[in-house]
C-alpha cells in the first residue's frame, strides 16, 4: 500500500453562519466572502504542508482542480505542481488532474503536464477527472449530455500527443487542428501515469477499467461507505476479465491522528467547518439532468472470484458485488501503472 497526502486547499474563514446565508459553497457563493490577503497566508500554509508531506515519507503528495468554490482553492493544479515540484525531491507529484473537458484545445493538458514531468524528473502522475457537475456545467457551461463523450475525446488527443514523435491532424467532433507537435514531451515513456477520480459513478468504472488506470474513489462518507464502493469496483474488474492488482485503486479517506481520544477533539471545530460550509452544496447543483447516464446496470459476474468472499449488499439498483479477500494476492504491476 502507498499512503498519499492529498490537500484540498479550501477556503479557512467563511463566516459563521455560511450555511444558513448561503445558498451553496460552490458556483453562486458571492467572491465578496474573499480575502486576499487572508488567501495569501492560506496558500502558503497549503503548500508547507504538503512539503511536510514528503519529509515525513509519504508516497505521493497530490493537488486537483476545482472552480468558482470556497471548497478547493485550485483553477489551476499545475500551478501549484509547478511550487512542489521545486521545493520536493522524492515524492511523486499528483495532479488529479486536470478536467479534460474544460480546455480547448486539450493539448493545452499535454503540454503543461509533459512540462511537469520534465521539471519533476519523472514524477508527475496525470489524473484525468471528468470533473464536478458545478465546475464544469454550472461554472464553465458544458452541456451535460455531451460532456463525457468530449472529455473522452480530450483524453484520447492528450494521449496520442504524448506517444507520437512526429507532428499529426486531429479532425475530431469538438476539436480540429491542423498541427499537433507538443514540446516538450514527457518525461515518462510512453506516458505519465494514468490516475482517474470519481465518486462512484459506473460509466467511470467502466472507462477506468477499459483502459487500465488507476480508479481513485473520493470518499466523504466513511470507509465503509467507501468500502461498499471499491468491493464494487472489484467485482467489476472481476465480471470484465482483468487480472486482479490492489495497486489498481485508490481511496481517499479523511483520517485524524492524535495521540488519545480526547486530544483527538483539538479537530471538533475544523471537521464540523468542512463538513458543514465546505461540503454545503445543494442537490440541483450535484447531479444535474444528464450529467450521469440512464440506463441498465444490472451486470452478473462472468465467474466467481478466485478467493471467495462474502456477500454484501447492492450498491445500485439491479447491481449485487461481493467482497473479494485481497490479503494473499500479490500486486504484479506498479503502484503508478502506466
Amino acid at each position: 500500500m502507498k499512503l498519499c497526502f492529498f490537500h484540498l486547499m479550501p477556503y479557512q474563514d467563511l463566516p459563521d453562519n455560511f450555511e444558513k446565508d448561503y445558498h451553496s459553497v460552490w458556483v453562486d457563493a458571492p467572491n465578496s466572502l474573499f480575502d486576499p490577503e487572508k488567501a495569501e497566508h492560506m496558500y502558503n500554509d497549503f503548500l508547507d504542508e504538503l512539503e511536510y508531506a514528503e519529509a515525513m515519507g509519504f508516497d505521493a503528495i497530490c493537488v486537483n482542480e476545482h472552480h468558482g468554490n470556497a471548497y478547493g482553492m485550485m483553477p489551476s493544479p499545475n500551478l501549484m505542481a509547478s511550487a512542489m515540484i521545486r521545493a520536493t525531491s522524492k515524492a511523486a507529484v499528483v495532479v488529479l488532474g486536470n478536467s479534460l473537458a474544460l480546455y480547448n484545445p486539450p493539448i493545452r493538458v499535454a503540454e503543461e503536464m509533459a512540462m511537469l514531468d520534465v521539471m519533476s524528473g519523472g514524477r508527475l502522475i496525470a489524473g484525468f477527472p471528468l470533473g464536478t457537475s458545478m465546475d464544469t456545467i454550472f461554472g464553465y457551461g458544458q452541456v451535460p449530455v455531451t460532456l463525457r463523450e468530449k472529455y473522452q475525446e480530450a483524453h484520447d488527443l492528450v494521449m496520442k500527443a504524448w506517444k507520437e514523435r512526429e507532428p499529426f491532424s486531429f479532425n475530431g467532433k469538438f476539436t480540429q487542428l491542423r498541427y499537433v507537435n507538443i514540446w516538450p514531451r514527457p518525461y515518462q515513456q510512453p506516458h505519465p501515469p494514468i490516475w482517474v477520480p470519481g465518486s462512484g459513478s459506473l460509466e467511470t468504472w467502466d472507462w477506468t477499467i477499459k483502459n487500465d488506470y488507476v480508479y481513485c474513489y473520493l470518499s466523504y462518507s466513511g470507509y465503509k461507505v467507501g468500502k461498499t464502493i471499491l468491493d464494487g469496483f472489484w467485482d467489476e474488474m472481476e465480471r470484465q476479465g482483468k487480472e486482479f492488482n490492489p495497486y489498481h485503486a485508490g481511496f481517499l479517506q479523511l483520517v485524524a491522528v492524535s495521540e488519545t481520544d480526547e486530544q483527538a477533539e483539538e479537530y471538533k471545530d475544523s471537521i464540523e467547518y468542512f463538513f458543514k460550509k465546505s461540503l454545503h452544496i445543494p442537490a440541483g447543483f450535484a447531479n444535474p439532468p444528464g450529467y450521469r447516464s440512464v440506463g441498465p446496470t444490472h451486470r452478473r459476474p462472468a465467474r466467481q472470484p478466485r478467493i471467495p468472499g462474502p456477500s454484501s449488499s447492492a450498491i445500485s439498483p439491479g447491481r449485487t458485488i461481493w467482497r473479494p479477500a485481497m490479503s494473499s494476492l500479490a500486486a504484479r504491476r506498479r503502484w503508478s501503472k502506466n
